[in-house]
């Protein structure tokens, strides 16, 4: 019970990681979920840091790219303790457009 609340790199911790075979590390890196982990300020800073560099990246290729239509998405922040990821817009395809056009003209009935 203690362990759980040991730092991740604590002496402890780390040899229990050093003791595990390659396929229990690979089912932990497959299960790993950031958030539930605990950071110190300074993780919370370097974060922070990792979001305005891919932050400012997405932007200078924003403005370089001409067409709209080119330009990728907004980089996903990194995930922090106690925040899970960031939902999904959800995305007009052309079936549910076709739909949303029909009920508009009285489609419904």
């Amino acid at each position: 019970m203690f362990i759980e609340h040991l730092p991740s790199e604590s002496h402890t911790m780390t040899a229990l990681r050093n003791e595990l075979t390659p396929m229990q590390l690979a089912e932990q890196a497959d299960r790993g979920e950031p958030e539930k982990g605990r950071w110190s300020q300074q993780e919370q800073l370097i974060a922070t840091a990792v979001d305005a560099i891919r932050r400012l990246e997405w932007v200078l290729i924003c403005v370089n790219t001409e067409k709209k239509s080119q330009r990728p998405d907004p980089p996903e922040p990194m995930r922090r303790p106690g925040a899970g990821p960031r939902k999904k817009k959800a995305q007009l395809t052309e079936g549910s457009a076709n739909r949303l056009f029909e009920l508009l003209q009285g489609g419904a009935a």
